[in-house]
């Protein structure tokens, strides 16, 4: 489905709500959580992914002022297509903007309509937990987490996304605490994230997250690209494959298969410590 662009609200200046930077809307997601979904592309992303296929959601400052009244008016007027479904928050990164996505999350919570359930797909990049006041809202009324994981390795990390992942683990020990459902993606790209030492540590890591519902294995592609060259941007994996399926799909097995034995490890030492 296409994605659809908003202009800005009119009643912005009377909404009750805090007002969000928008890039875009789609309208019948299928692969943002479960069911079919209302997907909200927030504009603005600390990280510089090399295989991120949104650049065009990076500059903070770009957007457009939207209201949470404008994207419930949106939702409602396909209500019936989200009995199964909900609303999801991308981006960009979510993350960035907690007080807007707390208010429209406890207003699809709250919705006269019925109970709305929402998800963030988000890298976690943007959670400082010096604050954690700051996400408290967003927190209490988020009923899925999709958290893409770039790379284990912290100096890997550091250079596929231009940034540190320490505020990435922070978010999911903060969603471990409070029980949030969590799916965790991983974007597979041939030389770089495709080891079989790669992902059997990201299992480990995983290990120790016991609200984890899912595990999600996505093969590198370029239709990115044309983004970067329409907006002159150099595209750092130039030249990298699109990642086999099947391989994938191996990987995924693998990393499945660390994240039980670790369970059993863990399992084995608590009950050596009693």
């Amino acid at each position: 489905m296409a994605r659809t662009y908003l202009s800005a609200s009119n009643d912005a200046s009377q909404s009750q709500y805090a007002l969000g930077r928008i890039h875009s809307i789609e309208s019948m997601g299928t692969v943002d959580g479960p069911g079919i979904r209302f997907v909200v592309f927030l504009q603005g992303c600390p990280m510089r992914c090399a295989y991120c296929h949104n650049p065009d959601t990076w500059e903070i400052d770009a957007g457009t002022h939207v209201s949470v009244e404008k994207l419930i008016e949106e939702f409602e007027s396909n209500r019936a297509f989200y009995r199964t479904g909900g609303i999801t928050v991308t981006g960009g990164e979510p993350l960035l903007q907690p007080e807007f996505l707390g208010d429209l999350f406890e207003a699809m919570h709250n919705d006269p309509q019925g109970k709305v359930h929402t998800c963030i797909d988000t890298s976690g990049s943007a959670y400082n937990p010096a604050h954690p006041e700051r996400f408290e809202k967003v927190l209490d009324n988020t009923d899925l987490v999709l958290l893409d994981i770039k790379h284990v390795d912290p100096d890997k990390h550091k250079w596929l996304c231009g940034m540190s992942q320490d505020n990435v683990f922070a978010f999911a020990d903060e969603l471990c605490r409070r029980k949030i459902p969590v799916v965790i993606r991983h974007v597979i790209v041939p030389g770089i994230t495709d080891s079989l030492e790669e992902v059997e540590a990201l299992g480990r890591l995983c290990a120790r997250w016991t609200n984890l519902v899912g595990l999600e294995f996505l093969p590198y592609h370029t239709m990115g690209t044309v983004k970067y060259e329409a907006m002159d941007l150099p595209y750092r994996l130039e030249g990298v494959p699109e990642m086999n399926h099947d391989k994938a799909a191996h990987l995924r097995l693998a990393c499945f298969n660390a994240l039980k034995e670790e369970h059993v490890r863990r399992s084995a030492a608590q009950q050596s410590n009693k």
